[in-house]
């Protein structure tokens, strides 16, 4: 969870909502734990790859597994495009859209060649990350730039809040990895529920403690103009030697982040290809590298276009919608379970089901018009593709 996402998802969270940008982050983090407590009792039960995919036809039939495999390929699409974008608007923002397709290009060819990111990688990144976001942190909080009346959030609505929560759902992407981890760590059934909202608090309070920083220093509408908005917060503060380092933590995180990305993606790609839910020939596996060679292609392909094409708000805007409404099945889904089956409290199951629905409509309008577009689309491609297996039986 603690990478780049906290790096770009501040300054459309504070176009929406200004200061309250706080409270979004309070609101997002409670969804991600409800639907974090979901994933966790469904993959117990289903170990499969595929996530919710496979919960969603295992639980409420073959349309709504189907769905939420297509809101995830279509939202987390949309997510790699925004880590690219992120890349290019640190790395060189005057180059900022031929960098995240040059990103995207590299990290395709790695993993075409089967390469993936190891523990041993993934701990560096996060300590380089929390190194820096130390340091934009105390450079920030100690300049005089710095001033509280910035955090006053007098004017704030319910609208901009709920908006700026589905926005920074965004920046906690990755917290149902852990609930998809019950073969790998002793005593899953006591670890995993300890594990979610200790993960899950200590990111809140680590991305809390930098949004202040970033709002005492450039206000709302400056944190909200800003399109690489931990650069320009040290630049404001008056701590410009240490841009070029959080402009390299930035891309390093991003770019930790795209790799993974692409790597789920293609995979559920895989796995819907595999059932013929999207066409069969995107189910080939390289004689060599072993490795879905086809999907990681097309997907690679499209990211590179949105990234070509997008910015990082609207890119934002997109993966949150796609993928709220990936999480509001996974948590019909788990409504759906029996008490013999380690259900989650109905509860929490229902908070995340109707917090997914609402934080996903309460998005800014165009995020909700092309998500609500593109699931259409897939609709349409499932219902054409019922109609003509009825026919052929």
């Amino acid at each position: 969870m603690i990478g780049a996402g906290i790096f770009a998802a501040l300054s459309p969270a504070a176009h929406v909502a200004g200061s309250g940008l706080l409270l979004g982050l309070a609101v997002a983090a409670i969804v991600a734990y409800c639907n974090a407590n979901s994933s966790a009792r469904l993959a117990a039960l289903y170990p499969a790859s595929g996530g919710t995919y496979v919960y969603g036809r295992a639980r409420l039939g073959d349309f709504w597994g189907y769905l939420a495999g297509w809101g995830f390929i279509v939202g987390k699409t949309a997510s790699c495009a925004a880590m690219a974008l992120t890349v290019g608007w640190y790395a060189c923002p005057s180059q900022a859209h031929a960098v995240a397709v040059a990103a995207v290009a590299a990290l395709a060819m790695v993993n075409y060649a089967g390469v993936q990111k190891s523990a041993w990688l993934t701990r560096v990144i996060v300590a380089v990350v929390l190194a820096v976001l130390a340091a934009v942190t105390v450079a920030t909080l100690s300049a005089g730039a710095a001033a509280a009346v910035r955090l006053d959030l007098a004017g704030t609505s319910v609208l901009g809040v709920l908006q700026a929560a589905g926005l920074l759902f965004f920046a906690f992407a990755g917290f149902a990895r852990i609930a998809t981890l019950g073969e790998e760590v002793r005593d899953p059934a006591r670890t995993i529920p300890r594990a979610i909202p200790l993960a899950l608090a200590i990111t809140l309070a680590v991305y809390a403690i930098v949004a202040v920083a970033a709002l005492a220093v450039l206000g709302p509408h400056g944190l909200a103009a800003a399109a690489a908005p931990l650069s320009d917060a040290v630049r404001v503060a008056g701590v410009s030697w240490l841009v070029p380092v959080v402009r390299v933590g930035a891309a390093v995180a991003a770019l930790g982040s795209l790799l993974a990305l692409i790597l789920g993606v293609s995979r559920t790609t895989l796995a819907m290809a595999r059932d013929r839910h999207l066409p069969h020939v995107l189910a080939a596996v390289h004689p060599k590298f072993k490795v879905p060679h086809r999907a990681e292609l097309l997907i690679a392909g499209l990211v590179a276009v949105v990234a070509a094409t997008a910015d990082v708000r609207g890119a934002i805007g997109f993966s949150s919608f796609g993928v709220l409404i990936y999480y509001a099945i996974t948590n019909a889904s788990a409504l759906s379970l029996g008490p013999d089956e380690a259900r989650p409290r109905r509860s929490i199951a229902v908070v995340g089901l109707i917090g997914c629905i609402v934080l996903a409509f309460a998005l800014p309008v165009t995020s909700v018009l092309s998500g609500a577009a593109v699931l259409g689309l897939g609709i349409a491609a499932y219902a054409i593709r019922r109609v003509i297996t009825s026919r052929k039986h």
